[in-house]
């Protein structure tokens, strides 16, 4: 919502907070098929993309998600070479997982085109690795996709979705999941935005877990990092592993060998120690 004085305001009301941010002009506004997309410019925050009247992402904020949404995931299999992204049509996860040398392949299925073609235009150093060789970007039902999906076929699966409401819930039921555990290969990682460990934890992030243990994933283990334009400020996602440890990092020096801006393996370490209310009840 933007008032009279420029100031774009995202409330959650079931949380009793807001987020706003300055703003000095809007970019873009568009219905396409399936969402509202609009584009600001903001006083501080750089570009501001919003769906629905909900923050996706700010230029100076999103490395901290896109970093923590691939980096922990590729850096815990022990030889990621085929990754799935399901959603994440702004592509800046997608630039992050080719990141990766040892990726031969990278698919990003987003159901709206839309989302990635004003992402080209307005975040266009998001969207710097789409003409990859490595990369298929395919606009379709990122459910259906899963379903048909050859078992073994992924080393990683990265679900970079919206929130669990709507058209959104099914993208955190079990039968999501199994269908996830099947494509995967005997080391698959899986991970999944989880929301914010301070509003979400009871009602999103433990069902999350019970949910992928009931799917047959053997662990899981959720990261938290700072996000400052989602609600709460504090973020997380979940990782799943078909056998492999998830509490395995094979980066063998404090920082990856390509540039990051937030991702260290220290990061890495640090974001899987949950603060007290988050740990599992002891028996």
């Amino acid at each position: 919502m933007l008032n009279d004085k420029q100031w774009f305001t995202e409330i959650t009301d079931y949380a009793g907070l807001a987020c706003s941010l300055k703003i000095k002009q809007k970019l873009h506004e568009e219905q396409s098929k399936f969402q509202k997309i609009e584009i600001f410019e903001t006083e501080h925050f750089g570009r501001l993309m919003v769906i629905d009247d909900c923050i996706m992402l700010t230029s100076r904020d999103n490395f901290i998600y896109h970093e923590m949404m691939s980096h922990p995931a590729l850096f815990t299999h022990p030889s990621p070479k085929r990754v799935l992204i399901i959603g994440g049509g702004d592509c800046g996860t997608l630039r992050e997982v080719l990141k990766h040398p040892e990726v031969e392949l990278a698919q990003q299925i987003d159901i709206d085109e839309r989302v990635t073609r004003v992402a080209e235009k307005y975040f266009p150093e998001l969207c710097e690795s789409n003409t990859d060789a490595r990369a298929e970007l395919a606009f379709t039902d990122g459910i259906e996709w899963i379903r048909q999906a050859e078992a073994g076929s992924y080393d990683i699966i990265i679900v970079d979705s919206t929130d669990p409401v709507g058209p959104g819930e099914v993208l955190f039921t079990t039968e999501f999941f199994q269908h996830c555990q099947h494509a995967l290969g005997d080391q698959g990682i899986f991970v999944q935005q989880s929301e914010s460990p301070l509003i979400h934890h009871e009602s999103i992030i433990q069902p999350m877990q019970t949910r992928l243990q009931a799917a047959g994933f053997a662990q899981t283990q959720t990261l938290h990092f700072p996000q400052c334009t989602y609600p709460a400020g504090w973020w997380s996602c979940t990782l799943a592993s078909v056998a492999a440890d998830i509490h395995h990092c094979r980066l063998s020096s404090s920082v990856p060998a390509f540039a990051t801006r937030y991702y260290t393996a220290g990061i890495h370490h640090a974001a899987a120690h949950l603060p007290r209310f988050m740990l599992p009840a002891s028996g």
